[in-house]
């Protein structure tokens, strides 16, 4: 815990994107993955985050991550009957991973990650210019 809350308010959010980021990327890897049947195909995964209050700070809060959940969403089951992982059949079983949405969410992601990098690098300008001003 830090003496000036800013810190671990903006250490959580980081901490919070880069799960994100982490989940997001690991649903664009395994995007064209097909399993034998649904229950094999790869479940997109999602975080869920939760305002956490920082120990010690009255009235401040950070964020963290309550969860990473698997998708609901059932498998897509696609009839290609020369593809080696297909069952007696001939589907595969496909993970239902939009690329374009998940994108969208890895711009939005990065873009809170480098927001929360500049309010650390400000509020360590700041703190470095108050220690500064008796001189």
């Amino acid at each position: 815990m830090s003496s000036l809350p800013i810190f671990d308010v903006a250490g959580s959010a980081l901490s919070a994107q880069s799960v994100r980021l982490n989940t997001i990327a690991s649903n664009l890897a395994n995007a064209d993955t097909v399993g034998r049947t649904a229950d094999t195909a790869y479940k997109p995964i999602e975080p869920t985050f939760e305002t956490a209050p920082l120990p010690g700070q009255e009235g401040m809060s950070g964020v963290k991550v309550l969860r990473v959940d698997p998708s609901e969403k059932p498998a897509i089951k696609r009839y290609e009957p020369g593809h080696p992982m297909a069952d007696a059949e001939g589907y595969i079983y496909a993970p239902d991973v939009d690329p374009v949405a998940q994108m969208v969410n890895l711009i939005s992601a990065s873009r809170g990650y480098q927001a929360n990098v500049e309010v650390l690098n400000s509020a360590r300008e700041l703190a470095l210019a108050t220690l500064t001003i008796g001189r």
